[in-house]
């Protein structure tokens, strides 16, 4: 049977180590963007609008990673500053992530003088693309597994090739390949952002928010497999009602453990509950007051122009050609 066990480093180049982990994320934010290319051009946005939307996105993206998972293990990072940096040996949240792309993302589309809602629409299967890209990172470095699991469930029951099967062998017993069930999850999730932003119903936002909801499902029951989770110590009926809503997975999985000290709620559960709340209310709320009156199909206008996004150069060049046109006819009328 045919295996691999990868190691997180994929090359050197004198001093300087390529991790896998950096690759795999550049190649799923340049998926992203060509999903996202390929859309704007529908609506008259310039490729150089997204390109520059992931160069300051990307960033933002992994600060936000960052800086959300060291603020729920901050014990571990409180006495090593320098740690806070080592983005390559893991330790980002997925959640921290969206944050600082969204928060990126809407000062970006205001700049630009265009509604944050439609291009956070048009970016939405970047964002999901990016994530099913980007878990594989976590196979890589062996993190972000599930619980213990027997060998033969992996490669009998899932099927799962022997390269995957051998990379979840961790500390002495294989593990759920959770990054795994996320991924499939997520490739699912992008097929119907791609038909739903067909669909002539859609209104502007609602395909952000489907996102969020269909990734957020996903990820509260995947969540409930890993025994790394950042967690909180929560009151216990919280706890208990966290556990009855994930309870139809023990059909099939076990759930993996936490320590008693570390928390008894999983704050990425807490977070996908809410935005799955907050997505419906939002999609609810913005139908009934009438606010959801522009479709995702319809165009793009400038706030700054009142013109729609593939007009505004186009205009600016026909009022230009007609400048000089007028300007050679003065000079004209002149010399005769």
């Amino acid at each position: 049977m045919f295996a691999l066990s990868l190691e997180s480093i994929a090359f050197t180049l004198g001093p300087l180590k390529v991790h896998w982990y950096g690759i795999i994320l550049g190649a799923a934010a340049l998926v992203g963007l060509l999903l996202a290319v390929r859309e704007g051009k529908r609506f008259g946005l310039s490729p150089d609008f997204f390109m520059d939307l992931v160069l300051l996105g990307v960033p933002s993206a992994i600060i936000g990673a960052r800086l959300y998972y060291v603020a729920f293990k901050w014990e571990e990072y409180n006495d090593n500053w320098l740690d806070i940096f080592k983005i390559w040996n893991g330790g980002i949240a997925i959640y921290g992530a969206i944050i600082g792309a969204l928060i990126c993302g809407y000062f970006y589309a205001r700049r630009k003088g265009y509604g944050f809602l439609r291009i956070a629409d048009i970016c939405a299967p970047g964002l999901i693309v990016g994530q099913l890209i980007g878990r594989w990172g976590n196979y890589v470095n062996q993190e972000a597994y599930g619980g213990p699991v027997e060998e033969s469930f992996l490669r009998d029951t899932l099927n799962l090739p022997g390269w995957i099967v051998d990379q979840m062998f961790i500390n002495g017993q294989f593990h759920h390949p959770t990054f795994l069930y996320e991924s499939l999850w997520n490739l699912v999730g992008l097929g119907l952002l791609l038909v739903l932003r067909r669909r002539p119903f859609l209104r502007a936002g609602e395909l952000l928010m489907s996102y969020f909801i269909w990734y957020s499902i996903g990820r509260f029951f995947i969540e409930g497999l890993r025994t790394d989770s950042l967690a909180f110590q929560g009151p216990s009926w919280f706890a208990s009602l966290i556990d009855g809503l994930w309870s139809p997975m023990t059909a099939v999985f076990t759930a993996g453990d936490l320590s008693a000290d570390y928390g008894n709620v999983r704050i990425s559960q807490l977070v996908s509950l809410v935005l799955i709340v907050a997505a419906v209310a939002f999609i609810i709320i913005r139908r009934k007051t009438g606010a959801a009156n522009e479709r995702y199909s319809d165009p793009i206008i400038s706030r700054k122009t009142g013109l729609p996004a593939g007009i505004v150069v186009q205009e600016a060049g026909d009022e230009a050609q007609a400048g000089v046109a007028s300007n050679a006819a003065d000079k004209g009328s002149k010399k005769e």
